[in-house]
């Protein structure tokens, strides 16, 4: 194991990445896979009750440059109940630039955020852990993100499940490891989004290939679970 912290590693990590626009919503495979991680959301918050999303609390665990927020804001989530963090001062700086300034944005590492205890009915985290290589880290952010989390509430989690042999900086967490992470918690977990390399592929030849191939559970790479805190 490296003498480096893990966060200091994160972002040697990140700064390693060359994504270009890989990931832009203007592809139409990134497009289709949004809009399907969207509608099971909303399956979820409506399993819980929650049609009217105006009232609830949700914090992101590394929010990026802030593009889930602006989803969740469309969705009728408030600026003012929702907050999150992220490590990295040049993503954050975006974030910060994009989002209401009713929405808290917060910069620093996630395990020292002084969120008070059981006030969010959602902590979110979407593709996180799958970049954090250690384990004792992982759990935690985990343990910290579980303390946050209001009984009633959970955790919302969206992260690919399988190891990337291209990329050595990211690591697949499969469902086991989101139980072994949140032992209290009940875990239900969906699999989603069709594998992206797959995905790019047969939208270059037809967008409704995604659609045709999306149809097999096996070729999906991500898990969308929540995470209920009784």
């Amino acid at each position: 194991m490296s003498d480096i912290p893990e966060s200091r590693a994160i972002a040697e990590r990140y700064a390693r990445r060359t994504g270009g626009d890989r990931y832009s919503a203007m592809n139409p495979e990134v497009l289709r896979g949004l809009h399907e991680r969207q509608e099971a959301m909303c399956r979820i918050f409506e399993r819980n009750g929650w049609r009217d999303l105006s009232g609830l609390r949700l914090f992101e665990v590394g929010c990026g440059t802030g593009g889930n927020l602006l989803e969740l804001l469309r969705l009728g989530f408030k600026p003012e109940n929702l907050s999150g963090i992220e490590l990295l001062p040049e993503r954050w700086a975006e974030a910060r630039h994009v989002l209401p300034g009713a929405l808290d944005v917060h910069e620093g590492d996630a395990t020292t955020c002084a969120c008070a205890p059981a006030s969010q009915d959602i902590v979110f985290v979407s593709t996180v852990f799958s970049s954090l290589l250690d384990h004792a880290y992982q759990e935690s952010l985990a343990a910290a993100m579980w303390r946050w989390t209001k009984p009633g509430g959970g955790v919302l989690w969206y992260d690919f499940i399988v190891d990337n042999p291209a990329n050595a900086d990211v690591r697949g967490v499969p469902v086991r490891r989101i139980r072994s992470l949140f032992p209290e918690g009940t875990v239900r977990a969906r699999r989603v989004t069709l594998a992206p390399p797959l995905a790019r592929a047969v939208s270059a030849v037809s967008p409704g290939l995604y659609t045709l191939l999306n149809a097999f559970p096996m070729l999906r790479t991500h898990v969308l679970a929540w995470v209920a805190k009784a």
